[in-house]
């Protein structure tokens, strides 16, 4: 059933998810410069992304629909490439 639509629960957690994201990338700092937000803050944010995407996965893993998400680019292949490590032609070269 992975085309089943959201609760309420997994797109307010989406949510949430995005809106703590989008607050992290908005306060970014470069190195050497104070962090606008306390410790304590940061560390927050941290732990409630920890406990969203633990949510997540519980949910996916009751409705049985598997965890595969990561971003992707628009022209990225959607099928996987294998590239053969097999290096057989090699052995020839070795030997001389």
């Amino acid at each position: 059933m992975p085309d089943q639509e959201p609760t309420q629960e997994e797109r307010i957690l989406r949510m949430v998810k995005r809106v703590l994201t989008d607050i992290a990338k908005d306060t970014y700092t470069r190195p050497g410069y104070r962090h606008p937000l306390s410790d304590d803050t940061v560390m927050g944010i941290r732990d409630c992304l920890a406990l969203v995407s633990a949510r997540e996965s519980e949910l996916a893993r009751a409705a049985g629909r598997p965890m595969k998400m990561r971003p992707r680019f628009v022209d990225e292949p959607r099928t996987p490439v294998v590239v053969p490590l097999d290096v057989t032609g090699n052995k020839d070269k070795d030997k001389n």
